[in-house]
């Protein structure tokens, strides 16, 4: 008996043209193995309209043809189901995917497709809000609702807005209840991560897993423009828990009580929320279709992530450069005033 797929498509998201998508599909998909249908989104939300539906109808994939919101959106009617979820991969930033070391390439995700190896798998939850890569606080929410409000998609306009506001944001006080106690931090931003990264290959958890049953909790401490840097190099090299300005720990739950109510992320989307926050992990509570092949050993950086990486070796180069100038421009303010001393 043939499986039942159901791609759901939303035609906005990311920067690249899908029209092409359907045909692609048409050529590539297992029609021995599958039935399928292809729905177009036409507003917020309506995947996950379209996902629930699917599932109601004993829908065995439902496909996810967009970005980390898309897959959010279809994902979270899903859950606790015995449908799967699939994905092909066309955002601007892509987590989960890469998480998963899905193919970036849509011929090559929907061969993905035709292999039907399926995971059970972790989801999380913030403030009851499904979320499946990442979740969190700070500056990253913030940037998340400056990223929303700009209305452009893709990694550039995201780097505008990250180093536009940077510098000028304010660390909060956050207490952080888990299992072993409660503790006090000032943080740039309080992450939870169910996947390892952000997207784009911006590694914001490297040691994270979907199946440990555990979040993986990160604490960014304040840092000046001098350090941003090689937090931005170690963010991209897969070392970002190794940074002193860096605390991790692992739990299945905590609860954070913030100075005031403010704007919290699940998989990049922003909401506004109360002080108080709630973060927990279902263990095994999705079916997701997974790559078969995935070899973390072989994973080769994308284009993204060298350039940035580029980018940060200069600004690092830089920042050695102004620390050498600084300690020659103090050790002659010292002789300086030695001579003067003596007048």
């Amino acid at each position: 008996m043939k499986r039942k797929a159901v791609f759901i498509m939303n035609p906005i998201s990311g920067t690249a043209n899908k029209s092409g998508i359907p045909k692609l599909i048409e050529e590539t998909l297992d029609h021995e193995q599958f039935d399928y249908e292809i729905r177009i989104t036409e507003y917020a939300g309506h995947a996950s309209e379209i996902a629930k539906e699917a599932k109601e109808q004993g829908v065995d994939v439902v496909v996810a043809v967009g970005g980390d919101g898309t897959v959010n959106e279809v994902a979270k009617a899903i859950v606790q189901s015995k449908t799967a979820l699939g994905i092909i991969p066309c955002g601007s930033g892509n987590g989960l995917a890469r998480h998963l070391m899905l193919p970036m390439n849509v011929k090559k995700a929907i061969e993905i497709i035709n292999t039907c190896a399926i995971h059970d798998l972790d989801y999380g939850l913030i403030n009851g809000i499904p979320f499946f890569c990442t979740c969190g606080m700070g500056f990253d929410a913030f940037i998340s609702m400056k990223f929303a409000m700009s209305g452009k998609r893709g990694p550039i306009s995201y780097a505008e807005n990250v180093l536009k506001e940077g510098l000028s944001y304010q660390p909060e006080t956050y207490k952080i209840e888990d299992e072993t106690g409660t503790k006090k931090y000032k943080a740039f931003l309080i992450s939870c991560a169910n996947a390892s990264q952000y997207g784009n290959n911006a590694y914001i958890a490297p040691q994270a897993s979907m199946s440990d049953g555990l979040l993986d909790v990160i604490i960014m401490e304040p840092f000046d423009v001098l350090e941003a840097p090689q937090i931005s190099i170690d963010m991209f090299n897969k070392t970002l828990d190794k940074n002193s300005k860096i605390k991790t720990f692992k739990a299945k739950s905590i609860h954070v009580h913030r100075e005031k109510p403010g704007c919290i992320h699940f998989d990049g989307d922003p909401v506004m929320t109360d002080a108080d926050v709630d973060v927990s992990l279902v263990s095994k509570g999705i079916k997701v279709v997974v790559n078969p092949n995935a070899d973390k050993s072989k994973r080769q950086p994308n284009m993204v992530q060298n350039a940035f990486a580029e980018l940060f070796n200069d600004i690092h180069a830089v920042r050695e450069d102004i620390t050498k100038q600084s300690r020659n421009i103090q050790a002659i303010n010292k002789k300086l005033l030695r001579k003067l001393n003596k007048i």
